[in-house]
């Protein structure tokens, strides 16, 4: 299905100087996240790899950094009124704390089926909830309702150029703490991460790759890159609530023109996060918060799963590649696909 339009637009698109911007602007209120490693995960994938860890951002992921800029962007006139938005979880959390930390109101609209320790974030952060029906249609048409009511600003989760630009400034930590990455894994959904991560990391280093990682239940990227449009699905199959949106027009444009190249692009795997642990061998565990934990597997001995979708061999010759970590659930579905692109 092709998408409709989106939700509004800033006039202007973002490139490395908003990124810039925005790292100077949100620097005060976010933390520079860490990059880690693992000799057990290196031995396994038989690359050097690096965790860009979004966890331990504020709010628990690296949606803090895209809602602070575009709340502390605002002009004092703006941000009166408030902001309202829609999500089911971790973009809801970091705005529910960026208007906190600014002062001002945060309508939240969330779907039904929203995670409830995801809920209990905003609602912790002083967001005020409003609930919707689990479509985007209903997500998006609530938050319609509450902007006029209101007067509200709306921030869109990911198609907004200022969501874009505050996502970015990971690759100007990233590229900075390791600068010899030629690499980047990041899971895609929104577009908004991989958006920001591609022009940054692109600007400053044009011959480095960046893959986008999505389960092959939420492949949407994947069938937007080869149809040469949006393409929404009408369901998905994957646990990994933050993986199941589509991609908005803005995030589209700013991926899919930045990337050239045929060993770049969209990697999908059958496999996904399963809630219980299949074997010993390559079992992962994570401790999600208040979440029950987090588990996942992913299979590095199946050597014939070396090539992407068209045969091509994408890792090899890369010695050094980073996976950007946006949650557990997220990070074990790029863990997956890499595997199977390895």
């Amino acid at each position: 299905m092709e998408s409709k339009a989106q939700v509004q637009s800033q006039n202007y698109a973002a490139d490395i100087e908003t990124i810039k911007e925005a790292q100077l602007r949100i620097g005060p209120y976010i933390h520079k996240t860490p990059v880690l490693s693992s000799t057990t995960l290196d031995g396994l994938a038989g690359k050097r790899l690096y965790f860009k860890c979004e966890c331990f951002q504020k709010g628990g992921a690296f949606k803090f950094r895209g809602a602070s800029n575009a709340i502390f962007s605002l002009t004092d006139e703006e941000a009166a009124k408030g902001v309202v938005t829609h999500s089911s979880g971790n973009h809801a959390a970091a705005v529910s704390l960026a208007a906190k930390l600014r002062g001002i109101p945060a309508y939240i609209v969330v779907p039904k089926n929203a995670p409830k320790c995801k809920v209990e974030n905003v609602k912790r952060y002083g967001g005020q909830v409003i609930w919707s029906e689990t479509t985007m249609l209903s997500r998006e048409s609530t938050a319609s309702k509450v902007q006029q009511e209101t007067g509200a600003v709306l921030i869109h989760p990911f198609n907004d150029t200022r969501i874009i630009s505050g996502q970015g400034t990971i690759s100007l930590e990233l590229m900075e703490q390791v600068p010899e990455i030629d690499t980047i894994i990041v899971p895609i959904s929104g577009g908004g991460l991989i958006s920001g991560v591609t022009l940054a990391a692109k600007a400053i280093n044009p011959a480095i790759r960046v893959l986008a990682a999505e389960p092959r239940g939420a492949d949407d990227a994947a069938q937007s890159k080869t149809a040469g449009r949006i393409i929404t699905l009408p369901q998905t199959n994957t646990i990994a609530d933050g993986l199941r949106a589509s991609l908005g027009d803005l995030t589209c444009m700013s991926y899919y023109v930045v990337l050239k190249g045929r060993k770049q692009g969209v990697y999908t795997t059958w496999a996904d996060c399963y809630m219980q642990v299949n074997g010993y061998k390559g079992a992962c565990y994570f401790k999600c918060h208040d979440y029950e934990e987090a588990r996942g597997y992913f299979q590095s001995n199946d050597r014939d799963r070396r090539t992407g979708p068209k045969g091509e061999d994408v890792v090899n010759g890369h010695p050094t590649a980073i996976i950007a970590m946006l949650g557990f659930l997220t990070l074990l579905v790029s863990l997956l696909v890499w595997t199977y692109i390895m």
